[in-house]
């Protein structure tokens, strides 16, 4: 489905991405961890050409990404991003169907389309007429997965799309997401720096540093098989608070 091969990207002295090599596999979800400024939000936009790779090839089903092949690869790909990217000066139902009006959908069709996004990703009919400062930020994420949705992607890519909700909102969504994630039977690469998020929706695993990968596969591999010690620490780091939490409520 997602091809990287040999890919590289530089920002002036700093090697964001170093001659990486990533498979994602249709139908399932894979997560990319690591901590911050280990290149992983550098590769979701490689992946949706907001970013055009230094050196190397990126494939969607097969097809190099370029300049005059992403207009119509984009409308393949749904991108969500913390807190939701979304325009202030239009309300939810223009924001979600902005690219459905821009390819010329018939009004019907969007107002169609619309009305199946919201129901998947439960948002009140009320909220349509809003904007987005009128909506809480679980709602805006919403918001945001149904402008993803809008066109009926293949493809799903999401930029910590929960990082910065608080935790009751922050649980409510994920099991919404799990939930639409299975029912779609999507495409999905989920960007997070939250080890429990990342076993929770991924079916594959990778974990970043430095622009490199430095290990990936299920949760359990990478658990029960860390390849070195930076893998070790990252679990142990993350396992620290729960392990106090635990004992603070025993």
């Amino acid at each position: 489905m997602l091809q990287f091969s040999d890919v590289s990207k530089r920002f002036h002295s700093l090697d964001a991405i170093q001659s990486l090599d990533l498979a994602v596999e249709p139908h399932r979800s894979s997560v990319l961890i690591g901590p911050s400024g280990c290149g992983k939000s550098t590769l979701l936009r490689l992946a949706i050409g907001l970013l055009q790779p230094d050196s190397g090839e990126i494939r969607f089903d097969d097809t190099p990404l370029s300049p005059s092949s992403l207009p119509l690869l984009r409308q393949r790909m749904g991108y969500v991003i913390q807190e939701g990217g979304l325009f202030p000066h239009l309300t939810v139902q223009s924001n979600a169907s902005l690219m459905a009006k821009q390819l010329r959908w018939p009004e019907t069709r969007i107002q169609r389309r619309l009305q199946e996004v919201r129901e998947l990703v439960r948002l009140p009919a009320d909220l349509l007429s809003r904007y987005p400062a009128q909506l809480s930020g679980g709602q805006r994420q919403r918001v945001s997965l149904m402008r993803a949705l809008m066109l009926d992607p293949e493809l799903l890519l999401l930029d910590e799309p929960l990082g910065a909700l608080d935790p009751m909102i922050r649980f409510a969504l994920q099991q919404d997401l799990k939930v639409l994630f299975e029912q779609l039977n999507k495409t999905v690469v989920l960007v997070t720096h939250d080890l429990a998020e990342a076993a929770y929706f991924g079916h594959h695993l990778v974990l970043m540093r430095d622009g490199v990968i430095v290990q990936q596969g299920s949760f359990a591999e990478l658990a029960k098989q860390p390849v070195n010690n930076f893998v070790r620490e990252f679990f142990a780091a993350q396992r620290e608070p729960q392990r106090l939490l635990n004992e603070a409520i025993s």
